[in-house]
C-alpha cells in the first residue's frame, strides 16, 4: 500500500497552498500479502484492475483525509470481496397463473374487438 499526498483544491484558507493535505492511497493487489490467491482473483475480476486507487480531499486536515481515503479503500476491497449473488432457479409457472393470465388476455380481446365500426343490422 502506498501514500501519496499533494495540495488539495477546497476550502482552507491560506494553509492550502502550503499543506498537502489531499490523500491518495494506491493498493497493489498482486503484492497483497494479506489476500488469499481466490481473494485476489476475485478483486481482480469485481475492479478490472491489480492496481485499486483512492483518493480524499474533502477534509482541511491530512490526517482526516488519510481516515477517509483509507475508509473508501477498505470498503472498495469490502465490495469487491463480497460473494456473488446467488443465480435465481427458473420454475414453471403455476397452472393458476396461466389461467389468469389466458383469462386476462381473453377479456383484453374481447375490449379491443368491441371497438370496432357499429355496422348496421337493416
Amino acid at each position: 500500500m502506498e501514500e501519496r499526498f499533494s495540495r488539495s483544491p477546497g476550502p482552507g484558507g491560506q494553509s492550502v497552498n502550503t499543506t498537502d493535505s489531499r490523500v491518495e492511497i494506491v493498493f497493489d493487489v498482486d503484492a497483497s500479502e494479506v489476500l488469499t490467491p481466490q481473494q485476489r482473483d476475485r478483486v481482480v475480476a469485481a475492479l478490472g484492475s491489480t492496481r485499486l486507487s483512492v483518493t480524499a480531499s474533502e477534509h482541511r486536515s491530512q490526517l482526516r483525509n488519510r481516515v477517509a481515503a483509507r475508509e473508501r479503500l477498505a470498503e472498495r476491497l469490502r465490495t469487491a470481496l463480497a460473494p456473488p449473488p446467488r443465480s435465481r432457479v427458473a420454475t414453471k409457472p403455476t397452472r393458476g397463473s396461466q389461467r389468469r393470465r389466458v383469462e386476462a388476455k381473453r377479456r383484453r380481446s374481447e375490449t379491443k374487438s368491441g371497438r370496432g365500426r357499429v355496422r348496421d343490422t337493416d
